[in-house]
Parts: structure tokens; C-alpha cells; sequence
């Protein structure tokens, strides 16, 4: 696992005067592993460090405490994400008063050239921060130079548009994981703990295994094929309902993935499940029979889509 530091804590000589790719990263999607393919590089050239860093957390949870679940990728995820592009380290920015109050020139000057040692910073084309969202790349190039830092700015456009993880909300949302999984670059994953449920699958003959959603983004409810990762690294095939259950009461809301061929005991375990295809929104049935022969139909058409 990629080491992990906190900005309101000494970080290690070793990775001082690093080069930092920073940004909220959040699903680190294919802009944003096209600022950390810069940052790399750029780190890689002049013999120096790669932080990656991401904020903790996100600004819009801070400032809008209401807002309804959206991340698309946990602080692990990140971690382990940041790791395989090459990242000697992430650094975490307590996303607090404190710094939600620091005037933009005072993060260049104190926080990532006093406090971090950075040499330079890369950003993409688009990114705002400081009191106010009033630093940008202008201040990072003009204000930064002045104190003895460079930077850099990425422009990420497909099919021209931004990659932007509003998009791949937008999709998840829409109940199209494949156009997600495009500006991902990887399926969206959805890793939790399995806990113990009502047994309904188990009755019905299809055993789930269920994890709550927590902090991420909702898709669409309904049925998926999905891919589920097991602790020891298996792949397992499988069918999950994800939403509200509507043909049980109470509605209780929950992942819930079937994996074909498989019957063995997962219960507190994190799994990963990866969302595949939509198969169909979440309907409520007149009885168990009609839900039986449903539920082999979805399987039958998974099984058929992760062929």
C-alpha cells in the first residue's frame, strides 16, 4: 500500500521536494491519471519524488454537509490507485475550517513550499483552490515562481468534452456503467464489508452477499452483472441487486451480488464488486415464484454479458 501522509503532519525528508499531482481525484479517472502521468514524468526527469494528493474530506461534503452520498472511490481506493501510477506517497489534505479559511497564496507559500518542500505542482487546466476557490493556475504559475515553485497544467478532453467525475456520475446515475467505466478506465467498484442480511436470497436460492453503500454515489438502482474481487484476489462472476428491495419489507437499502458457482461463507470480509452491465431497474414482484423466475432470467443474461 502506497504510504499515506496527513498535510497537518511532518512528512518523511524522503519525500520532500517532490513534484505533487494535486487535485480531488476522486475516482481518478482518465483526466486525472493523465495530471499524474505529468507529475510522473516531470518527477521522473529531474530525480525527484511523486506525491499525489486529494482532499479529505471532499470540499463539497465540507461546505454542504446535506448533499447526498457521491464518491466514487474511498480513501483506500485512492491509495491503492495512486500506488500503480507511481506515486511514492499520497498526501492527504484535512479538508477542515482551517483550511477551507487559507487564502490561496498562503497554500502555495506555506503548505506545499514551507510545509511540503514541493519543487513543483500539476494541476488540471480547471482547478480552483484557497479561500474562496481563488487560486487557480495563473497564481499558481505567477505567485508560485515567486516562491520558488513551478507548475504545470493538464487539459483532459474526450470526445470534446472534460473527463470530469460529474460525468461519470451522470452515467452511474443513468444506469450506464460501460460510458462510467470508459472515463474510468476500470469498471466502478464498490468495495465494503459483508454483513449479515434477512437470508432472503439464501431462501430464494440465490445466497447474497450484502454490503452496505455508505459514502458512495448511488447508481441506478436496479440489477447489474457484476465481477465481485475476493480477499485471497479470486474473480467471481455474479448478479446483483442494488436498491431498495422493493418486494420485501422493510425496504432496506443494499448491494446485494450473487456469484455463479460459488457457496462459501464471506460474511465480514471486504469485497470488491465491480458494476459490469445494467441489466433492468428494480420492480416489485406479486409473489415469490415470479421473482424466482426473474431472478434465473437476470443471472442467464449475466452470465451471458461478462462472457
Amino acid at each position: 500500500m502506497t504510504p499515506i501522509y496527513y498535510s497537518d503532519e511532518k512528512i518523511p525528508d524522503d519525500v520532500r521536494g517532490a513534484i505533487i499531482a494535486l487535485g480531488n481525484f476522486d475516482g481518478f479517472h482518465k483526466g486525472h491519471q493523465l495530471v499524474t502521468k505529468t507529475a510522473y514524468d516531470w518527477a521522473q526527469s529531474k530525480g525527484r519524488p511523486l506525491i499525489i494528493a486529494t482532499f479529505d474530506p471532499h470540499p463539497v461534503r465540507y461546505f454542504r454537509p446535506d448533499t447526498p452520498p457521491f464518491r466514487l472511490t474511498t480513501l483506500e481506493q485512492r491509495a491503492e490507485l495512486f500506488g500503480q501510477a507511481g506515486a511514492n506517497a499520497m498526501l492527504v489534505f484535512s479538508f477542515n475550517a482551517a483550511l477551507a479559511s487559507t487564502r490561496a497564496d498562503d497554500f502555495i507559500a506555506h503548505l506545499l513550499v514551507d510545509h511540503l518542500g514541493a519543487y513543483g505542482v500539476v494541476t488540471g487546466e480547471d482547478f480552483t483552490f484557497g479561500q474562496g476557490a481563488k487560486g487557480d493556475i495563473l497564481l499558481l504559475h505567477g505567485y508560485g515562481a515567486m516562491v520558488g515553485l513551478s507548475a504545470k497544467a493538464v487539459k483532459v478532453m474526450k470526445d470534446d468534452e472534460v473527463i470530469s467525475s460529474s460525468r461519470i456520475r451522470k452515467a452511474l446515475q443513468e444506469g450506464n456503467p460501460q460510458n462510467a467505466m470508459q472515463l474510468l478506465t476500470r469498471p466502478f467498484t464498490i468495495k465494503g464489508d459483508v454483513i449479515h442480511g434477512d437470508k432472503n436470497g439464501r431462501l430464494l436460492g440465490y445466497p447474497t452477499a450484502n454490503i452496505e453503500m455508505n459514502q458512495y454515489l448511488r447508481p441506478k438502482y436496479g440489477i447489474y452483472a457484476v465481477k465481485g474481487r475476493l480477499p485471497d484476489g479470486r474473480i467471481l462472476d455474479g448478479a446483483a441487486n442494488l436498491g431498495m428491495r422493493p418486494s420485501f419489507d422493510p425496504p432496506k437499502e443494499l448491494l446485494e451480488p450473487y456469484f455463479f458457482d460459488f457457496n462459501e461463507d464471506l460474511y465480514g470480509q471486504t469485497i470488491e464488486v465491480e458494476l459490469h452491465h445494467f441489466l433492468r431497474g428494480e420492480a416489485k414482484f406479486d409473489n415469490i415464484e415470479e421473482l424466482k423466475t426473474q431472478m434465473a432470467l437476470d443471472c442467464d443474461r449475466a452470465r451471458a454479458l461478462l462472457e
